[in-house]
C-alpha cells in the first residue's frame, strides 16, 4: 500500500516540528521536560522517516522530509516564536515548498 509510507513520512514531519519547538523550549537543555520532549519527537521523527523509507526512494523522502520540515518549522517560528519575518524568509519557504511540488511532479518510481 503506498498511502502507508506518506502517512509515515507526514508522521515524521510532524514529530520533527514538535522536537524542535521543544528544543526551543527547553532553553539549551536546561528545563527537563522540554529536552525530555525534544529527545523523544526528533528520535521518534526519525524512526517514522526509516519507516517511510522502505517504499519511499531516499533523495524523494529526504528531501520531502528536510523541506516540508524547514518550511513547518520557520512558520511555526514565526507564529508561536514570534520570529522576525523578511520578505527573504517569505520567498525562502515559497521556494522550498516550489521544490517539493517540483520533486512531486516527477517521482521516481518506487
Amino acid at each position: 500500500m503506498i498511502v502507508q509510507p506518506y502517512f509515515y513520512l507526514a508522521l515524521a514531519i510532524i514529530l520533527e516540528i514538535i522536537g524542535s519547538s521543544m528544543l526551543k523550549s527547553s532553553a539549551g537543555f536546561t528545563k527537563l521536560i522540554p529536552s525530555i520532549g525534544a529527545v523523544a519527537g526528533i528520535g521518534a521523527a526519525f524512526y517514522f522517516l526509516s519507516l517511510s523509507l522502505q517504499n519511499i526512494p531516499l533523495s524523494m523522502a529526504y528531501a520531502i522530509w528536510s523541506g516540508v520540515g524547514t518550511a513547518l518549522t520557520a512558520l511555526v517560528g514565526i507564529m508561536i516564536w514570534k520570529e522576525n519575518i523578511s520578505i527573504y524568509s517569505v520567498v525562502g519557504i515559497i521556494m522550498i515548498i516550489g521544490g517539493v511540488i517540483v520533486l512531486n511532479m516527477k517521482a521516481a518510481p518506487h
